[in-house]
């Protein structure tokens, strides 16, 4: 195996802790009689203990190594990979390099484990690639990495020859892209104190459609205008999304990430405390071949807070211009997003100023730089109604609409008031309760 993982080229630059590498130091040190078998079982154990890990994350089933190998092909972000992921496969010498690699991919797909097994006495090669694993729930691991996966690796694992392997990765790259990026729809970022930022996917993000938010049509409308003109490389706005809390604000963001994720749009969620980050997020993506919302949820700073300037300076006002693939979308209960208050509306501290206060033009300068601005108001008491009426038949809870409604009207009432959100939650009620019966 170590002579095979030798011969990478482009995919080389593995991390010398990842499983293959380990992996492969412990065949060197079998051929070469380095480590006592006791300690090479120990180490096999724990290298297919990781390998179990990898499996539960993103639910891989059959052959775990395979999968494995998979995994590194579509994760691994170098110059040819990611300029399949931009254009395809094009002539060029660098795929001849590629290639090779295949090969020696090819190789390990179809390494020889009997040879050790029985050696050292072991099978644990042997049951990972022939995996029947545990059914899991949904929300445990990553579906859509899952199926892209596996949907690869079968692709893989019947190739002929190098060609057909190349064709199957490129193809790959082509479709989804490389590395988080190509299978992931959203992402939170982690930073450390040396500046640097890691983007952690978010494994288990809602699955809510733009359709199954009740009424709201024109908002919606809107933001579908918006979003397509942006996925399709035209010009479009930052946006943000205002209004009464529990209107759906931060679902119609949810789901316009859902709709045109096929379509290579990604969304990266960053906090307050997070924007000093921003520019060193904005550095890592604006060459991929993707369209990035990044998604700031209930935005709104008091007096004392400055992290709006940070904001300011990176939507629009700095001096390197915003790459055309970002673009961001905020909510916020506030049109306005930074407090005011009457002292603002003071120059120099003069209750009688003649000027609109400087200070005033500052905190309104960052939301005018919102091209798109969307608001969702609280709903009439019809509209409630009719939301709840709507979500009632869609989970088929057998109550009359005047039930409906006289018992909706006694929820919202002792329960926030009326919005989507008091809706939802008075329909999870009624499911309960029938659940219960």
């Amino acid at each position: 195996m170590y002579r095979e993982v030798s011969k990478l080229i482009m995919y080389g630059s593995m991390d010398k802790d990842s499983i293959l590498m380990k992996m492969s130091d412990i065949f060197r040190k079998f051929d070469s009689n380095e480590e006592s078998q006791e300690r090479l079982i120990q180490d096999i154990y724990t290298e297919v203990k990781r390998l179990l890990v990898v499996a539960t994350d993103y639910g891989f089933d059959k052959n775990l190594w395979h999968n494995y190998l998979t995994f590194i092909l579509i994760t691994n972000e170098n110059p040819f990979s990611i300029t399949c992921e931009k254009i395809g496969a094009n002539d060029g010498s660098v795929n001849e390099f590629a290639k090779n690699d295949f090969k020696v991919f090819m190789n390990l797909f179809n390494f020889d484990f009997s040879k050790i097994e029985k050696a050292l006495g072991i099978n644990c090669f042997s049951l990972i690639s022939n995996y029947k694993a545990i059914v899991k729930k949904e929300l445990m691991y990553n579906k859509n990495v899952s199926e892209k996966v596996q949907a690869l690796s079968e692709k893989l694992e019947n190739a002929k020859d190098e060609e057909e392997f190349f064709a199957g990765v490129t193809g790959f790259y082509k479709d989804y892209g490389v590395g988080m990026f190509g299978l992931n729809k959203a992402f939170r970022i982690i930073g450390n104190e040396n500046g640097e930022v890691r983007f952690n996917p978010i494994n288990n993000m809602d699955k809510v459609m733009l359709d199954d938010l009740v009424g709201y049509e024109i908002q919606k409308q809107k933001l579908i205008e918006n979003t397509e003109a942006f996925v399709q490389g035209r010009k479009a706005n930052n946006t943000l999304l205002y209004g009464d809390s529990g209107t759906g604000k931060s679902t119609s963001i949810k789901a316009i990430v859902n709709q045109y994720y096929d379509q290579g749009l990604r969304m990266i969620e960053i906090y307050k405390h997070q924007f000093k980050d921003l520019s060193t997020v904005i550095a890592r993506i604006k060459n991929r071949n993707y369209k990035f919302i990044i998604y700031m949820d209930d935005l709104s700073f008091e007096e004392f807070e400055i992290e709006y300037k940070f904001l300011k300076a990176v939507i629009e006002g700095g001096v390197e211009t915003k790459p055309e693939n970002i673009l961001i979308y905020a909510t916020s209960n506030r049109r306005h997003l930074i407090k005011e208050t009457w002292n603002d509306r003071n120059d120099m501290e003069s209750t009688n100023g003649i000027h609109k206060s400087d200070t005033v033009e500052e905190k309104l300068s960052l939301v005018n730089r919102f091209g798109c601005q969307i608001c969702y108001s609280k709903p009439s008491h019809k509209e409630f109604y009719d939301i709840v009426i709507n979500l009632a038949r869609r989970n088929n809870i057998n109550m009359s609409d005047e039930e409906l409604c006289a018992e909706a009207n006694k929820w919202e009432i002792s329960h926030g008031g009326i919005s989507g959100r008091t809706a939802q939650q008075f329909i999870n009620h009624c499911l309960g309760l029938q659940e219960d019966k």
